[in-house]
């Protein structure tokens, strides 16, 4: 049995994760926003108040990046800590008007990065790649 790069599914999804994310910066590039700050951004348009430690987790990143790009976030006035009053050790991230007014201006750049990634698929079969990329990821979770 011969293995064929070209056939692996690891390099063939990081093959698509690089040129999803390189779309993404493309489209963010106006805003100074890197997909991974997006992914941030996202979650606390979701819910503000939480902590680096639930926003690596909620963005499947480790601690020491998280804090990377919430300092960058800070740098660029998109983000505030404050200490968290049950913790004065730890700190709680909240958006600033300027980050929450960001979803406004990203969201339709992101829904065209993924109108351009989709093309020519239907709606099952994006639901399709879906449930099996999760399913993959579930499964590596050991």
């Amino acid at each position: 049995m011969t293995f064929k790069l070209d056939d692996s599914l690891g390099f063939i999804l990081n093959r698509t994760n690089t040129r999803m994310k390189n779309t993404l910066l493309h489209h963010f590039k106006n805003y100074d926003v890197t997909p991974e700050q997006w992914a941030v951004l996202n979650r606390l348009w979701e819910r503000e108040g939480i902590s680096p430690k639930k926003l690596a987790k909620l963005t499947s990143k480790d601690q020491p990046t998280t804090v990377r790009i919430l300092s960058k976030l800070e740098k660029k006035g998109f983000i505030t800590r404050q200490v968290n009053p049950k913790d004065s050790r730890a700190y709680l991230i909240s958006l600033t008007s300027e980050g929450r007014e960001l979803k406004d201006k990203l969201f339709p750049l992101a829904f065209a990065a993924l109108d351009k990634a989709i093309k020519g698929l239907d709606e099952k079969q994006v639901e399709e790649v879906k449930v099996v990329l999760n399913k993959i990821f579930e499964n590596l979770d050991s």
